[in-house]
């Protein structure tokens, strides 16, 4: 069994998980108008990180460690909220028996650029060297593996960090997620017209698109449970490729439905058990259709249902992440956030969307994901 141990979230609306969770609680929006030539040519709206503060606590991270190496800006997010995650329980990062598992779907990608691309070496724009470069920050003995399937990738990073865990290969693993709003990211998003010109809305009638966000979270499985948190196990995980169309979602939400069905069978579970489910919810016309119909399929439309894209954006690799970390923190709460920027009905199916934050015991939870290429995902958590 894989128990969840450890969790951070770097985002705008804050440098911990605990930070973000009250800030969502408050309803605090991180998405605002951005101009920045050097990504876009016109203004566009994002949710980004303080980058003032993230060099400066990088700094003192830095000298703690002693290693003082160039890091792109991605890596420092990432290095920064896996040592969070790591002071919450200390683990031995430097044994054969801890991996660590990176989700992304861009890295570092900028590094392209022409201007770039001899700052840190001919490899460094690759996801694996990355992925090595974190890890070897840390001194873990292992090779990093990075998993980059859209925007998926966060829960197909837990789901395999689970299975390792299970097949009683590694003791403790490492999940990091990670992704910045890059000139790539933002021009292939315009490109779709698929971008807001307002914060998004997820599952309203008057959703316009989605949000970009930046963000690193990280959450550590471990084959014990925590010693000083509520006590969350890994119930089932999967995932399921619809196979409708490079960037559409199938309109029936086949893929989703058979990631869900394959969830639950691992787990052992019946869909009446499902107290929450934490949506995907990117604020797009076909998306939140397609997710509404995956649960209506499963008879889930009573289950309180909400995302946080309409505060955080998507934050792309990082997104299976940080909302992960924030349903683990619902959990522990027993509270159901708000849907930010939903108020009016807009999809098909009469699921359960929360408009406010509300109290519920919740003990067991579903976390749903999709993406690009007809990919879907899901997982289930509870409560020990």
């Amino acid at each position: 069994m894989a128990y969840f141990i450890a969790d951070n979230i770097i985002s705008s609306l804050g440098f911990t998980t605990v930070e973000n969770f009250n800030s969502l609680l408050s309803g605090d929006i991180g998405i605002e108008k951005m101009e920045d030539a050097d990504i876009y040519p016109g203004p566009f709206l994002a949710s980004t990180i303080d980058k003032t503060r993230l060099e400066n606590e990088f700094r003192l991270l830095a000298h703690k460690y002693s290693n003082f190496s160039k890091f792109t800006v991605l890596e420092k997010l990432m290095i920064l909220s896996i040592d969070d995650a790591l002071s919450q329980c200390q683990p031995d990062v430097k044994s054969d028996k801890t991996a660590f598992i990176f989700s992304t779907t861009k890295g570092n990608i900028d590094l392209l650029d022409k201007s770039k691309k001899d700052e840190f070496g001919p490899d460094r724009h690759l996801l694996w060297k990355m992925a090595e470069e974190i890890s070897n920050f840390f001194g873990n003995p292992n090779k990093a593996i990075c998993i980059s399937n859209a925007c998926i990738s966060g829960v197909l990073a837990l789901n395999t960090a689970a299975m390792y865990i299970n097949a009683g290969q590694y003791e403790t693993i490492v999940v990091c997620g990670g992704d910045l709003v890059s000139r790539f990211v933002v021009s292939g998003f315009m490109s779709f017209l698929s971008l807001s010109d307002e914060p998004c809305k997820p599952f309203d009638k008057d959703r316009k698109g989605l949000s970009l966000g930046e963000a690193a979270g990280t959450i550590i499985l471990s084959e014990k449970p925590s010693a000083s948190k509520q006590g969350i196990k890994f119930m089932g995980g999967a995932t399921a490729n619809d196979a409708n169309h490079i960037s559409g979602p199938s309109r029936t939400g086949e893929g989703s439905y058979i990631a869900i069905k394959k969830a639950l069978f691992e787990a052992g579970m019946r869909t009446d058990q499902i107290d929450h489910i934490s949506a995907h919810g990117t604020a797009t016309p076909y998306n939140d259709e397609m997710e509404s119909i995956a649960i209506a399929r499963h008879n889930l439309q009573k289950a309180a249902t909400n995302g946080i894209k309409g505060s955080v954006g998507h934050t792309l690799g990082a997104a299976g992440i940080i909302e992960t970390a924030i349903l683990l923190e619902e959990m522990r709460n027993n509270t159901v956030l708000k849907t930010s920027g939903y108020k009016n009905h807009g999809v098909g199916e009469q699921i359960n969307v929360s408009t406010e934050n509300s109290g519920l015991e919740l003990n067991t939870c579903l976390k749903m994901a999709s993406g690009f290429g007809g990919s879907n995902a899901a997982l289930i958590l509870q409560k020990i």
